[in-house]
């Protein structure tokens, strides 16, 4: 009987964090996109969302206020507008400081994917006067 008793909450628990663990939870939203891209809002999802936000995969990263803000949030590319060449030199190099960002968190044809999302994705929500890429001169990716 006690060990009856010792499993019923244990297993209360762990389906109330599964439950809670789906709460707030959104899939990825890039209608139309290319493979490629499709791939890199997959790879961006798994790997870049806790320091970055961009709502076409859900992912909610950076402080939303400049008071909450930590030294490991990202930009929001909500808010900025980043071109290819810009993202894959992030990517390969561990940002622009290399201070906080993991180099080669994804590498090779992963990394092509993850910038052409941020490309083609970032900056949604910025200003239209804003330049893309934060004004550094910007090419579309090579293949689309």
């Amino acid at each position: 009987m006690s060990l009856r008793r010792l499993l019923l909450p244990a297993l209360l628990l762990v389906a109330l964090a599964g439950t809670l663990s789906a709460c707030g939870s959104q899939s990825i939203d890039v209608p139309g996109a290319s493979a490629s891209v499709r791939n890199g809002a997959k790879l961006f999802s798994e790997r870049c969302s806790g320091c970055h936000t961009m709502s076409a995969v859900g992912a909610q990263g950076s402080a939303t206020k400049v008071s909450d803000r930590e030294k490991v949030d990202g930009p929001n590319f909500n808010a900025r507008k980043v071109c290819y060449e810009n993202a894959l030199y992030a990517l390969r190099n561990g940002g622009y400081s290399g201070a906080i960002m993991p180099a080669n968190i994804v590498v090779g044809k992963q990394a092509q994917d993850v910038s052409r999302f941020i490309a083609e994705y970032s900056g949604n929500g910025a200003p239209t006067s804003a330049s893309p890429g934060g004004g550094m001169k910007c090419t579309p990716p090579p293949g689309g």
